[in-house]
């Protein structure tokens, strides 16, 4: 009697210890279950993740890659304002030298001259054995500043057609002359001689001149000449047209 119930008891201990088995098998199952979901779930999470990373390394690229293009893109739109600008500062400063140079223009046509020899009191010049340039001292007119008081020399300022007038005023049995000059050149002679009283010669001559020629009167080699407050010897000229 005793052993069947000790029979018994054990069959149920076993029962009872294969269902906890097989219960907590079913537990672990679960979990291994639940693990395996829940790595899954991650694995999705990182896949999303890396695939969203990738998108937004591509955005930054292109970003980037926009960005600098529009770089570029403003590094050349300013290389075409400085070009511009330089542009209008040629345009501007040409412009200010053609006016500049219409200006001139304007001012050289515009030339004329007249000087007698002495500026007050009187004088008498010559003779001496060589010519000399005459300095006409008194400056009535000097438009356009070519006529230089200090050396007596007139200097063209522009190509063209001049005309000068020169007179010479002496007096006695010595002649009076005077030659008119263009560079080197002996162009015309006014001159006069007679054995007593005042005695004046004078000429005229209209030359074409090149920027720079320079024209002056010359006392004739033996000739004397005079002036006075009354302004007798005398030297001119003024632009007729210009080339």
């Amino acid at each position: 009697m005793e052993i069947m119930v000790f029979f018994s008891l054990l069959l149920l201990v076993c029962s009872v210890s294969t269902n906890q088995t097989e219960a907590d098998n079913e537990i672990l199952d679960q979990q291994i279950s639940n693990q395996q979901a829940f790595s899954q779930d991650i694995h999705a999470v990182l896949r999303e993740l890396t695939a969203s990373v990738a998108v937004q390394k591509v955005e930054i690229r292109t970003l980037k890659q926009e960005n600098q293009e529009q770089e570029a893109k403003l590094e050349s739109q300013k290389t075409e304002i400085d070009q511009l600008k330089l542009e209008s500062e040629e345009q501007v400063a040409k412009l200010e030298t053609e006016i500049d140079k219409l200006k001139q223009e304007l001012q050289v046509k515009q030339v004329a001259f007249s000087a007698s020899l002495v500026e007050q009191g009187s004088r008498e010049t010559g003779p001496f054995n060589t010519q000399i340039t005459l300095i006409f001292k008194r400056v009535v007119t000097n438009i356009g500043n070519a006529y230089n008081k200090h050396t007596g020399i007139f200097t063209a300022p522009v190509r063209g057609v001049y005309h000068f007038d020169w007179s010479v005023h002496g007096y006695g049995n010595i002649p009076v002359g005077g030659v008119l000059f263009r560079n080197g050149e002996h162009i015309f002679v006014a001159y006069e001689s007679q054995t007593s009283g005042s005695v004046t010669a004078s000429n005229g001559a209209s030359l074409l001149l090149e920027v720079g020629d320079q024209v002056s009167v010359r006392l004739w080699e033996g000739a004397r000449i005079y002036d006075n407050h009354n302004h007798l010897t005398t030297f001119s000229g003024h632009l007729i047209f210009t080339l």
